[in-house]
């Protein structure tokens, strides 16, 4: 009698589990669901034909003026464009630590050609022993140390001359950062601090550095403007 209790229990929880698959397996089957393409997505492989778009492409490009996280906006210069590069400037601004990664930045990449001490002599060159036969361009001499930041952005861009783009080694910061660093070690030789300003704007030559120099020379200077000027000596230096 017991055997028969069992036997039957068993039967009964067996039809049990079948039943409860069997309900399973009909709910996750198309045609018994409400709209099972929301469900079960039908996914194209990348590179695939694809019946969803006009060209049949499955890999499709990003949306136009799309940026990708964590970089930054396109800077819009045109090679070639020397006007361009002399009036190109930007909008960032560094503190000393980045100043300090341009200058990282610099040796790696500069520094080889340029020299650590940016005077041309760097170790391609080596007094005239290296492999290069012309001196690379030596930034303390006068043609370099006012020039202006975006040119010196350009040629980190596209290149000069003998010397080859740098674009896919450092991104729009990292360039100006690098240029930030020339620009301050030019500075402490009698050249052309680094100047900020919007993006396409005149704000790094040194006519319109001299302009403002001329203007602070003869203007008056209000007495709350005396007290901002003691301010501005505590802020933090950038570059």
């Amino acid at each position: 009698m017991n055997n028969l209790k069992s036997i039957l229990l068993v039967g009964i929880g067996l039809a049990a589990g079948f039943v409860s698959c069997d309900s399973g397996s009909m709910r996750r089957t198309p045609g018994h669901i409400y709209a099972p393409d929301m469900t079960y997505s039908r996914a194209y492989d990348a590179y695939t034909s694809n019946p969803n778009f006009e060209d049949g492409q499955t890999s499709r490009l990003p949306v136009e003026g799309a940026v990708a996280r964590g970089h930054q906006l396109p800077d819009h210069l045109m090679e070639g464009d020397t006007n361009a590069y002399k009036t190109f400037t930007t909008a960032l601004r560094f503190n000393e630590e980045e100043v300090k990664e341009g200058g990282r930045l610099f040796n790696i990449y500069c520094g080889i050609c340029h020299g650590a001490a940016m005077d041309g002599n760097g170790p391609l060159y080596n007094d005239g022993n290296g492999k290069f036969a012309a001196k690379p361009a030596n930034f303390k001499d006068g043609k370099y140390v006012h020039m202006q930041s975006g040119q010196m952005y350009a040629a980190i861009k596209f290149g000069k001359n003998m010397m080859g783009s740098y674009a896919g080694q450092l991104d729009i910061k990292q360039r100006w950062m690098v240029v930030a660093y020339i620009k301050k070690m030019q500075s402490q030789n009698g050249g052309d601090p680094f100047a900020f300003g919007a993006a396409g704007t005149v704000a790094d030559t040194a006519h319109a550095k001299g302009k403002v120099m001329a203007d602070a020379s003869t203007a008056t200077v209000p007495a709350e403007s005396k007290d901002s000027k003691k301010k501005a000596t505590h802020k933090r230096e950038e570059y």
